[in-house]
This record gives C-alpha cells, sequence and structure tokens, in this order.
C-alpha cells in the first residue's frame, strides 16, 4: 500500500501543485511554505458486557467486511471526548444508552473506506449501559446479539483492529 501522503497532490491552503514530501509524516508546499501533518482519526470500539458474561456483537452492514462480526462503534466527531463518541456510536448502533465508558487500550489500524485507507486510533471502552435487555440493530449493524465469553472466535470479526483488540480484551482484560 502506498503511502497516505501520496494521496494529496494539491496544497490545501493555496492549491499549488509543489505540494512535496517533507518526511515521512509530513508534506510541504514549495510554494505557500505550509506543511501538512498526516494524523490518524479518531474511533470508538464498545465492549458491552451482560449479566450472563457474554459480548454484545454485530454484524456488519456495509463494507468494509459486510457480513463479518464486529463491535460497536465507530469515528469520533471532531467536537466530541472518546467517551462521548462512543456513547453516540452505541446509541446509533443499538439504541443502548452508556452510563459508564471506562477506556481500555488503543491499537492503530487502517479502515478502508470507499477505496480510501484511513489512518485511525481505535479507543477501546468497556461500556456500562443502563438495559442489556433492549436494544436494536441499527445504523451500520444488519444484526446484534449477545455472545459467550468462550465461544468468541476472533477470527469470526472481519476488522483487524477488532481481532487483535478482542484478543486483547480476552486475555488481559477479562478475567
Amino acid at each position: 500500500m502506498e503511502h497516505p501522503l501520496s494521496q494529496f497532490k494539491y496544497c490545501p491552503k493555496c492549491g499549488s501543485i509543489h505540494f512535496e514530501i517533507n518526511n515521512e509524516k509530513s508534506k510541504r508546499c514549495a510554494d505557500c511554505g505550509f506543511v501538512y501533518y498526516f494524523n490518524p482519526s479518531a474511533a470508538t470500539v464498545a465492549l458491552i458486557m451482560n449479566e450472563q458474561n457474554e459480548l454484545l456483537v454485530c454484524r456488519r452492514a456495509k463494507d468494509p467486511a459486510k457480513g463479518t462480526l464486529d463491535l460497536p462503534g465507530g469515528f469520533i466527531d471532531m467536537t466530541e471526548t472518546g467517551e462521548e463518541g462512543v456513547r453516540r456510536e452505541v446509541k446509533e448502533e443499538t439504541g443502548m444508552e452508556v452510563n459508564k465508558a471506562e477506556y481500555l487500550f488503543s491499537l492503530p489500524n487502517i479502515y478502508v473506506y470507499s477505496g480510501f485507507p484511513v489512518h485511525t486510533l481505535d479507543l477501546f471502552f468497556r461500556c456500562t449501559v443502563a438495559d442489556t435487555l433492549h436494544y436494536k440493530a441499527m445504523d451500520d449493524a444488519a444484526d446484534l446479539f449477545f455472545i459467550p465469553l468462550k465461544d468468541i472466535r476472533t477470527e469470526d470479526f472481519g476488522l483487524g483492529s477488532i481481532r487483535k483488540g478482542l484478543g486483547i480484551f480476552l486475555k488481559e482484560i477479562v478475567q
């Protein structure tokens, strides 16, 4: 995969075509001097457990990895904290209200959206919800269900960072 900076051909400040590699993280405009640093977009992942020690999973309704298992979550809006972002995403995808969002860990990821590789920093949260009995698959989720931790197979999850994050969660976080 080519470096993500290669997809930016023109200076976003002045529009010049003389927008050249500055170093491995940035491009610099030879005409106006603007330096653009390429940083990841922030995204959230929700780990929601019920009283039966089962994890809430969803089936992806859209590409990438349409039809595979996933966890609720998505991109954080520019004005949101990570906790606000995970609360909103859980509400949009499940209808559930998050009472508490506890940050666990993060993983870098590349999420291909409309053929464009988006570098993300995925923030994993253990979320406590008000009601684990009432939920509905909405937005990006085609289906939604709880699965016993012992039955989780990380290979059934279509996105690499979710597989890796679930492995960490199951091995290091869940006791």
